[in-house]
């Protein structure tokens, strides 16, 4: 397992591989993060900072690496289903529900959320309140607004 950081546009960023699967993308010094790492900076990290980078500058609106999120079987689902959120929109937590098949599943689908280790890449920012407010996000709430400005300015 390898980790690399790099300061990106909104923070120190740090992402992690193993057997040639990203496997986190974090801000700072997250618990998510595998403590027991070797710090390189491998050929997946060098590509996948190159695709965050390109999303800053809002060349990249869909990221093409090879993902392997550690998560419980709903955790997964609810990942999975976070790739379906097209680029500069939203959705809120209970269309995630929906869409899982879960409906009242709300609450759950913000924890699973919370516990995404592939933060940007697997876009929880674009979850939102029911009401259109920005709630939850492990890297701040001015992160997520940051975010989802940056999408919605590079959609017009």
């Amino acid at each position: 397992m390898f980790k690399y950081s790099y300061e990106s546009p909104f923070g120190l960023l740090t992402l992690a591989e193993e057997n040639n699967k990203l496997t986190n993308c974090n801000f700072g010094n997250s618990p998510k993060l595998p403590q027991n790492a070797e710090i390189k900076e491998t050929k997946l990290i060098k590509e996948a900072w190159l695709q965050l980078q390109q999303y800053f500058n809002g060349y990249r609106k869909t990221f093409e690496l090879p993902l392997a999120p550690q998560g419980t079987t709903f955790q997964q689902a609810a990942w999975q289903a976070l790739l379906t959120i097209p680029y500069g929109q939203t959705a809120s937590y209970k269309d995630m529900a929906v869409k899982i098949s879960n409906p009242k599943a709300c609450r759950a689908i913000g924890m699973a959320n919370n516990k995404n280790p592939i933060g940007i890449i697997i876009p929880c920012h674009r979850v939102i309140g029911s009401n259109g407010k920005l709630v939850g996000y492990a890297g701040g709430l001015d992160i997520k607004q940051k975010l989802l400005e940056l999408e919605k300015f590079h959609s017009l």
